[in-house]
């Protein structure tokens, strides 16, 4: 499994290209603003086969780039049916926007419990609404690997005061992730990765 992270644009989000090294496949999930070009050089450089655009949600900041990434490679977007609205119209979650974004429609929409593929690689949803309506995180059980988005970061939540954050659902999502292996590895939409141990075993 092949992991490199692209911290990119003015919140340095966490833009990630994630690949199975048995197919060559990969993905890439929430493209940043600014991200396109690194993430593009690096997979022409791997001979990586992109397949799909993964979002853990659609706050502007993870979205930027899905248009670029979708011309170049002709590969389908998928983001949860509730996070789907801000990115066909980007902007109406309410957040101001720093960029211009070009409205993409959804190709495939995933809910809680589904699973997706990359290569050899299976990832499960777990739907962690909170940050927004559909944020989620994608987890390879196999690998111990888990994208959290801004529902989870070292050492903190997700904001829960944008316009449409559901603090009162928040408790429950991470009461989710909680329940992982504590030796997963998070990697989050900001910042540097950690563990499910480091953030709720208490010792």
């Amino acid at each position: 499994m092949f992991i490199q992270v692209f911290p990119s644009g003015p919140f340095s989000t966490n833009t990630y290209l994630v690949a199975c090294l048995h197919t060559m496949e990969a993905a890439i999930i929430d493209p940043s603003p600014e991200s396109f070009k690194k993430v593009a050089l690096l997979i022409e450089e791997k001979n990586f086969k992109p397949t799909q655009i993964l979002l853990t949600h659609s706050h502007w900041d993870h979205i930027a780039d899905v248009s670029l990434f979708k011309k170049k490679f002709a590969i389908p977007v998928l983001v949860h049916s509730l996070d789907s609205p801000n990115l066909e119209h980007p902007g109406s979650d309410g957040l101001p926007m720093w960029v211009e974004i070009p409205a993409v429609k959804p190709d495939q929409l995933f809910s809680e419990g589904d699973q997706l593929k990359i290569g050899l690689l299976i990832f499960s949803i777990i739907h962690t609404p909170g940050h927004s309506p559909g944020s989620v995180c994608f987890y390879q059980q196999e690998n111990g690997k888990l994208f959290s988005g801004d529902t989870l970061f070292k050492g903190a939540i997700g904001n829960l005061s944008f316009p449409t954050s559901q603090p009162e659902l928040m408790e429950t999502s991470l009461a989710k992730l909680a329940m992982l292996p504590s030796e997963t590895e998070v990697f989050p939409g900001h910042g540097p990765a950690t563990t499910i141990h480091n953030e709720f075993i208490k010792e």
